[in-house]
């Protein structure tokens, strides 16, 4: 079975966008690329033992968190100012290199935070109300198509990243066993749209 090959399109991009930290659209690109030619090459090898796809293996929250993570280290590879936050599940994902002793900062203020989701328009639940750089991905996986191997490759469809501030958000009602989170709220969602970088 062959598998289909994704690039990244150059003309989806906002060219008119200011972005933060010296990033470049540039850096977005290679970014994808870098992700989409991981799942090419992971999917390639396991089409060649006749197993099926690393989209269709992973349930939807295992997925977001592996893209998330590879999204942040990209991202970082390729900016020229930013670098991944050393301290674990700190905030942001990316900071700016050189401004944290070790690079490591449980909560701080100069950087990106990066998120994934499924949900077109950008909506996402974060762990916190705050000020940041927020940066979402989203992303398509094809479950449906039958028969499996006909299936179309993850897709990235849109990006969107803008600065939010704690009265962007709604907090969300937390249950007995769940953690609290918090959404953008209508206009706070509109800000991040007009942010967007791609789609």
């Amino acid at each position: 079975m062959t598998v289909p090959r994704t690039e990244v399109d150059p003309a989806r991009f906002n060219r008119d966008l200011v972005l933060p930290h010296e990033l470049r659209l540039q850096d977005f690109q290679l970014a994808l690329q870098d992700v989409y030619d991981f799942f090419y090459d992971v999917n390639s090898a396991l089409a060649g033992r006749g197993l099926g796809r690393f989209d269709d293996m992973l349930r939807p929250a295992a997925m977001s968190g592996i893209l998330s993570d590879m999204l942040t280290a990209s991202l970082a590879k390729h900016s020229r100012a930013l670098t991944v936050n050393g301290y674990f599940n700190g905030h942001p994902d990316l900071i700016v290199a050189g401004k944290y002793a070790n690079d490591s900062v449980q909560a701080g203020g100069d950087g990106v935070e990066v998120k994934t989701t499924r949900k077109r328009g950008g909506a996402v639940d974060t762990h916190g109300a705050r000020e940041q750089w927020m940066c979402v991905f989203v992303y398509a996986v094809d479950n449906e198509t039958q028969p499996a191997a006909d299936r179309a490759p993850m897709e990235f469809i849109e990006i969107y990243l803008a600065h939010v501030v704690p009265d962007d958000f709604r907090r969300n009602p937390r249950g007995e066993l769940g953690t609290r989170t918090a959404t953008l709220h209508r206009q706070g969602i509109r800000k991040l749209r007009e942010g967007w970088v791609y789609r």
